[in-house]
């Protein structure tokens, strides 16, 4: 087992770090620590203990601020608010609801129930495209899985999605050639985004430039690039590395983010879309779902363009970011006004979901040095 300090150590972690660690790191991130503290009323206090395991941890609250001081993302971290009465919804349950609604399933014949893009169809072998009917972009299709179980993923048939969303790609930069920038998407369930339950993923091909955040993640590892001549993507990775919060396998960086959207966020960075790159989205994705029981999340990979581009792209790995979305079914939403305009919020830690992480992938620091 991996003994890691948590989140709430994060600021004296990095002031003990080695001197280059140590500016690396603050050369990426700011972490500033607040306290938020309240009078609990009497009344109120048999509920509290019940609820969070004492009247002292809600009355004063220890909340860590990380702030990615490159491309401007920021997270505020409260262990507190994993502890709100919210109880998760496990997968046998999924199931019941899945059954429920596969007698309506529009994706069971795509060939029949969805339209083909003008280039016709891609067909792997554990899934076949679409064109998606309302679209996000002039080249928008969709990766129907053939096996219509949305958590009921094999290793082989992740590979295979992914392998088919860059042939779908490239067939549609061959008949669009001014459209360069691929993206792959995959909304696992309702409360990740998902309008239909069978398995599915999308894929986009734009031009112009990237998408709006892709593009200003280029251009911000090139401004840091720019001033340290150095690799923002190799200095974000050290930054998790000298935290507990990263392990390469196989060439394939691995980071559960300090500044995550929402919960258990992980990255994948790897120099091309290999194999290892895809097997290891499926090696986190089978994480989710077998050890941290999670139902819901979003998969996101970008490569570099598929033609030359007036812009440079020549430091930027191929990317894969996962967000856990919670319980499907929770009247909660995990998103609001400060998640959409100022901050994340979450109640995860990065830290501990590393051990947990390393733990289940059998990964030791000592076998995988260099």
């Amino acid at each position: 087992m991996f003994v890691v300090k948590g989140i709430d150590s994060l600021a004296e972690t990095v002031d003990t770090l080695p001197a280059k660690e140590k500016e690396l790191f603050q050369r990426i991130f700011k972490v500033t620590v607040a306290t938020g503290e309240q009078n609990i009323p009497q009344s109120m206090q048999p509920w509290v203990s019940q609820c969070f395991g004492s009247v002292a941890s809600v009355a004063s609250q220890k909340i860590i601020k990380v702030n990615n001081l490159v491309t401007g993302e920021g997270t505020l971290f409260n262990r507190l608010r994993a502890y709100r009465p919210i109880e998760a919804k496990d997968r046998d349950t999924i199931h019941k609801d899945f059954k429920y609604t596969a007698e309506n399933d529009m994706f069971s014949s795509p060939e029949r129930s969805t339209p083909a893009d003008v280039f016709g169809r891609v067909t792997g072998r554990y899934c076949v495209t679409a064109s998606n009917v309302a679209k996000y972009d002039g080249m928008h299709g969709l990766v129907i899985f053939n096996d219509a179980d949305p958590l009921g993923f094999t290793r082989e048939q992740v590979i295979d999605y992914i392998d088919t969303g860059w042939q779908w790609a490239r067939k549609a930069h061959a008949l669009q050639p001014e459209n360069k920038y691929p993206f792959f998407i995959w909304n696992c369930l309702w409360r990740a985004g998902a309008s239909i339950l069978h398995g599915h993923a999308h894929v986009m091909l734009t031009g112009g430039q990237h998408y709006a955040k892709l593009e200003g993640l280029r251009r911000a590892a090139m401004s840091y690039e720019g001033k340290y001549s150095s690799s923002y993507f190799d200095g974000l990775y050290e930054a998790h590395q000298s935290t507990g919060c990263a392990l390469t396998r196989d060439g394939v960086r691995i980071l559960t983010s300090l500044t995550p959207f929402k919960d258990n966020e992980i990255i994948i960075m790897g120099k091309e879309l290999s194999l290892q790159f895809k097997e290891s989205v499926y090696d986190v994705l089978e994480f989710y779902r077998d050890k941290k029981n999670i139902t819901s999340f979003n998969l996101s990979i970008v490569t570099p363009p598929l033609a030359e581009t007036e812009e440079c792209w020549d430091s930027f790995p191929v990317i894969a970011r996962l967000v856990d979305r919670g319980d499907p079914d929770s009247r909660t939403s995990d998103v609001g006004a400060m998640e959409i305009y100022a901050s994340s919020v979450v109640s995860g830690d990065p830290v501990q979901l590393a051990g947990e992480l390393k733990s289940y992938l059998g990964y030791t620091e000592e076998a995988h040095r260099g």
